[in-house]
């Protein structure tokens, strides 16, 4: 009677596992710098965590030696983790808070995104930058800081210095911009309306308008963060614009794939803002989105941190910083007219 041989064991699964097993450690540490970040945002409710996140990624790879086995999770966390941060960042949009603003400044923060960008290109040629870190560069300050560095840097010729580069700059340049455009309002004579406007429409990170809208008081954080969300919206339609041109130049990525003209999480993004503009959502549902849409970008601006290492922002030379500080007097400067143009036209 023959015998039947038994089959070999699988192999699928170990090595399943062992893929997965590998971003353990990096994740890990990712989470507790979250928690940390969040905790202190619980305690000290002007602050920040994705600021906290970020600088704490900075300091410490600045200041310990991270071990290797942390490093494919941490670049999980810094690309895949603030993508799906950014879907969740629709929840936060509602179209007809957006439209409240009125057709003239709509108009105006078209203008602050769209010259924030062309101008910021034109002056890294200018200073004989790379075409890819300069566009990183004109994107971060441009739109929503390092959340936009991450959603066009698929789209773009640039390595992972110029994103942590990018990145380092959006931190250093919009964490000076909290306490100077409140001043700057006061010196201009600027009501609080007005000046909330202003810091929304040329502060970087969302967290930075938000403690900018603070500092001004009398009703400014409220029309801030609507400005700035509305210069978050024009995220998905330049990251469409962008991989169009790319595919148009015949780029693609290291597997020989020509980029989507709308990228997924881009697509999440505006089926968040869809879903939050068009249906009541419970409360507890936003209050879940916000919650994860804050852990993630938080464990993906940690991530974006640890890659900050000051020696090399010390090696890429004066330009990127010469740059970023220009951008942000253009961008300011864009705001601030429009600002006041749409003032008098209200």
């Amino acid at each position: 009677m023959l015998q039947r041989t038994p089959a070999p064991p699988s192999t699928t699964a170990p090595v399943r596992a062992g893929r997965v097993q590998k971003y353990i450690p990096g994740l890990l540490l990712c989470a507790g710098a979250t928690l940390i970040a969040m905790t202190v945002n619980a305690v000290l409710p002007g602050v920040s965590p994705l600021i906290v996140a970020i600088v704490a990624g900075i300091a410490l790879t600045n200041v310990v030696r991270l071990p290797a086995s942390t490093s494919p999770g941490i670049t999980l966390a810094a690309k895949k983790l603030l993508r799906l941060g950014i879907v969740f960042l629709g929840l936060q949009l509602v179209l007809s808070d957006i439209l409240s603003l009125g057709a003239p400044m709509l108009v105006v923060i078209v203008c602050i995104v769209g010259g924030g960008l062309l101008g910021t290109v034109a002056m890294g040629r200018l200073l004989k930058m790379r075409s890819g870190q300069a566009l990183l560069i004109a994107c971060g300050f441009s739109i929503c800081g390092a959340a936009a560095v991450a959603g066009v840097e698929g789209v773009t010729d640039s390595d992972e210095e110029d994103v942590v580069t990018a990145v380092a700059l959006v931190v250093i340049f919009g964490t000076l911009m909290i306490p100077l455009i409140p001043f700057a309002g006061q010196m201009l004579g600027m009501d609080p309306y007005l000046n909330g406007m202003w810091a929304g429409g040329s502060i970087h990170e969302i967290a930075q308008v938000v403690a900018a809208g603070g500092i001004i008081g009398g009703g400014a954080l409220g029309v801030a963060v609507i400005v700035k969300l509305a210069r978050v919206l024009m995220l998905a339609p330049i990251v469409a614009i962008l991989s169009v041109r790319q595919r148009r130049l015949g780029h693609s990525s290291t597997e020989g794939k020509k980029p989507p003209i709308v990228p997924v999480f881009i697509l999440g993004f505006l089926l968040m803002v869809i879903l939050r503009s068009t249906f009541p959502l419970p409360s507890v549902v936003l209050d879940i989105g916000g919650l994860l849409q804050t852990a993630l970008l938080s464990a993906a601006m940690f991530g974006l941190g640890c890659g900050v290492k000051i020696r090399n922002l010390v090696h890429v030379g004066a330009r990127p910083f010469i740059l970023a500080a220009m951008s942000t007097v253009l961008v300011a400067g864009i705001a601030l007219t429009g600002v006041q143009i749409s003032g008098l036209l209200a």
